[in-house]
């Protein structure tokens, strides 16, 4: 395998920071805990919309979820999911709207995971990731895929029943392999997909196929979009990554081929990089970083012994 430097990787993976909540999956279908829990002085609610929530800057340079007492919110709203509590006893609450609602504070502002997720705090990031794939399970998963009758919500926002058949349906998560592939002289190699602008370039990665082991995705993989062969193939971490519904599984593997051959459908171009020509890639503007948040950036930098410079700023 490709060397690992001990002074890299340790910044936490995005959306995997320790939040101290716990979703505490046993009161979903206590409907007398929550309602007990939502009527709690202490419980706090957030609106989540089209897989944005309200965040605020605090004086102090923080940004965190703009959240309210659940007395505040409407008691009989539907589309109520129970997120779990914290330490200190306090229930967490996301409501689905079709719009997020206005605020008199004019530094709350809309946001997205991918702003977000690098300036929340692990509680508010974890909320957060819970609530937007939960909100993108139920936009998407209305009706009953056995008999097509709509469904209705269970389990606190988990679980969707069909009033017809009687079918149980829950929340979809779609396993994706990401990896960073290096060869015999310990280069790694990063493509660019054909959708991304001039310069950007990540690890590989796609999703597992049904019958197949996560190792055997990577080498298909591999070879389906860089024409790579790879041996070795070592886990290294996962991340939810609910864009709108994957959980990133990653990877160093190692190839047993250098020749590129690029599919040109999803890969327009890759190439081998050793660490001095990254770095001078990175100085130049030649080759453009993955943002921080995703999971490939953690795995460059396993291999590439340092942090990598921030997108649109200067180079390491």
């Amino acid at each position: 395998m490709s060397t690992i430097s001990n002074e890299a990787g340790h910044r936490p993976i995005g959306f995997t920071a320790p939040s101290g909540i716990d979703r505490a999956a046993h009161h979903r279908l206590d409907e007398a805990w929550l309602a007990a829990a939502w009527s709690h002085p202490t419980t706090r609610v957030f609106v989540v919309s089209g897989g944005q929530v309200l965040v605020d800057d605090t004086p102090d340079g923080r940004t965190e979820l703009v959240m309210t007492p659940a007395f505040e919110a409407p008691l009989t709203e539907t589309h109520r999911y129970f997120l779990g509590t914290d330490t200190d006893g306090v229930s967490y609450f996301a409501l689905q709207k079709d719009a997020l609602p206005g605020r008199m504070d004019q530094s709350a502002r809309p946001a997205g995971l991918r702003e977000a997720g690098l300036l929340l705090d692990g509680r508010d990031a974890a909320l957060m990731v819970h609530a937007v794939a939960l909100e993108n399970w139920q936009r998407l998963h209305r009706f009953c895929s056995r008999c097509g009758e709509r469904t209705v919500i269970a389990a606190a926002g988990h679980i969707r029943r069909c009033p017809a058949c009687g079918a149980e349906h829950y929340p979809r998560t779609d396993p994706a392999v990401i990896m960073l592939v290096t060869d015999e002289h310990d280069r790694a190699l990063l493509g660019r997909q054909v959708h991304w602008p001039e310069g950007r370039f990540s690890t590989l990665a796609g999703f597992v196929e049904p019958g197949e082991s996560i190792e055997q995705s990577v080498v298909r993989e591999v070879f389906e979009e860089a024409g790579v062969t790879v041996g070795a193939v070592e886990y290294v971490a996962s991340q939810p990554w609910p864009f709108p519904s994957s959980l990133m599984l990653g990877f160093m593997a190692r190839a047993t081929s250098s020749e590129i051959d690029v599919d040109g459908d999803e890969i327009e171009e890759a190439r081998w990089f050793s660490r001095e020509e990254l770095t001078a890639a990175f100085a130049s503007g030649e080759v453009l970083p993955p943002f921080g948040i995703s999971i490939a950036s953690h795995l460059i930098e396993l291999w590439y012994g340092r942090p990598l410079p921030k997108p649109g700023g200067p180079a390491a």
